[in-house]
């Protein structure tokens, strides 16, 4: 059986991202299956000679039956996370459905899906909650067994609760919180949890049952805050609970002071709300481990952020596929006006040399030029309901597609020749910027930067044009510093660049 492979679907995101590598570890074959073969190209375990890439959606059942053929089971990984319960709930729903029915015609032996704790009948579960037990409920009405593992809180370097954690006692030594910080929890550490995703692979008598699964205590939220403010050797940190803060109120303070946007942290908030404990405890018997209680885990998540180790990050969910406009040359196919900036600078280098200050942009490096206008554009992309600067990104030295970077998703990256970013802020149109390395003739290098934008209405083009200058003298500044980084001498420019694609301003 281990020369049939397992699906393992969400296969870039959090868990996915970590059970996979698990998996090949272990001998397995895997098939991982993601919206994007670029972003699945990215991960460390992509060239792994037990791995197949397989580019498919859960939402298009067509992909998502080829993709279970000659499977022997799958991990359903997957799940809608945005605050429309409309939105999510009938998502979340056809996704499931569309699970069960290629589950049944590839004929798998076994499902594993990871949801969260609660109880259907409970009044007061939050709509997210509530949309996951009603997603196990829908595979485990097919003929395929499907084991529902119910954690609570997962702690791990790079998951959106830590990082809540995190933010929230590292930047805030008075915290006001809502009346759910005194609600019993019953963290579970990542490492745990993929022993027991694996371990329900390997275990008969797990097929068609539910098992709840977290660590080996229960505590407050507040507790948590203490025991992680004791870990990162912070004072400990005054918590004044009262009884306004609603769960939307809350989101959005998480909004404001870590990196987690309101649209995720309002489904976490409202589930927070619910206290969260292990009720059946059968599984640990079936699958013995130790299990780390919550100091252990946040010590060690904390350890992966201090060593610059985060394997995979709550940001990694995301698109990474290039919008049509960003390779289509002729602009009324691309589906309006392609709007552009475009300066060039010639340097006495290699390509590789110049290649090390751009794939160190962003996160801490920042960009050369500017940096406070930057953060000020991130910090006002965040009072208007965007994600703004996030957490910076996942590695100092190191871009992947899909990765997170600031407020861009990385679209390409072809070291030591091209990056291609998304602008992921709000913006009245859709904006990318590329970094292009051409080798030129006595040694030298030209280093293309240009800002590219999709305008959506007059809105856009007043957006465009009204900034114009500012684009100008930013741009402009901005590869000029990056070429003064790489330490070798300029040749020639920067300057604008004659006869760019598109109708732009004129830099």
């Amino acid at each position: 059986m281990m020369n049939k492979p397992l699906l393992v679907t969400g296969s870039t995101g959090y868990v996915g991202g970590r059970l996979v590598p698990k998996l090949l570890e272990a001998g397995y074959r895997v098939r991982a299956l993601g919206r994007s073969i670029a972003k699945l190209q990215a991960r460390p375990w992509a060239r792994h000679p037990l791995v197949e890439l397989a580019r498919g959606d859960v939402l298009e059942y067509e992909s998502l039956q080829t993709a279970a053929q000659g499977c022997r089971a799958a991990f359903y990984l997957v799940h809608s996370m945005v605050a429309d319960p409309k939105g999510f709930t009938e998502t979340d729903r056809t996704a499931a459905q569309n699970m069960v029915r290629a589950a049944a015609e590839a004929g798998l032996e076994q499902i594993i899906y990871l949801g969260g704790l609660g109880t259907t009948g409970d009044p007061f579960l939050s709509k997210h909650l509530r949309s996951r037990q009603e997603v196990a409920e829908i595979l485990q009405s097919g003929p395929v067994p499907t084991t529902f593992l119910r954690a609570a809180m997962i702690l791990g370097s790079g998951s959106a609760p830590f990082e809540i954690l995190r933010y929230l006692v590292d930047r805030l030594p008075v915290m006001i919180t809502p009346r759910w910080v005194h609600n019993p929890v019953q963290p579970i550490a990542i490492r745990n949890v993929l022993n027991y995703l694996q371990g329900c692979l390997e275990h008969e008598e797990t097929r068609g049952q539910t098992f709840d699964i977290g660590g080996p205590e229960v505590v407050t939220y507040r507790q948590l805050f203490d025991i992680y403010a004791e870990e990162a050797h912070l004072r400990h940190r005054l918590i004044i609970p009262v009884p306004v803060l609603t769960p939307t109120l809350s989101s959005y303070w998480i909004h404001l002071v870590t990196p987690v946007p309101a649209s995720i942290a309002r489904p976490l908030a409202e589930g927070l709300s619910n206290p969260v404990i292990c009720k059946d405890n059968r599984i640990r018997a079936i699958i013995p481990q130790e299990l780390l209680d919550c100091r252990q885990a946040i010590r060690l998540a904390l350890e992966r952020v201090q060593q610059q180790r985060i394997d995979t990050c709550w940001m990694d969910a995301g698109a990474a596929v290039p919008p049509e406009w960003t390779h289509c040359g002729d602009t009324s196919y691309a589906g309006g006006t392609i709007l552009e900036c475009s300066y060039s600078v010639q340097i006495k280098a290699t390509s590789e040399e110049v290649w090390q200050p751009i794939i160190k942009i962003g996160g801490e490096t920042g960009y050369y030029f500017g940096n406070y206008l930057w953060r000020l554009r991130g910090w006002i992309d965040r009072l208007l309901g965007g994600i703004g600067f996030r957490g910076g990104r996942r590695h100092p030295k190191e871009l992947g597609v899909g990765d997170a970077l600031d407020f861009w998703r990385v679209l390409e990256v072809e070291p030591p020749h091209r990056l291609l970013l998304l602008a992921e802020m709000k913006l009245p149109g859709e904006a990318v910027l590329e970094f292009h390395l051409s080798p030129l003739e006595e040694g030298k290098v030209e280093l293309k930067q240009t800002a590219r934008f999709l305008p959506r209405g007059l809105g856009g083009l007043a957006y465009w044009y009204g900034l114009a200058p500012f684009h100008r003298w930013v741009y402009r500044g901005m590869l000029a510093a990056v070429a003064a980084a790489v330490g070798k001498p300029v040749v020639h420019g920067p300057e604008p660049c004659k006869g760019g694609r598109g109708n732009g301003y004129e830099p």
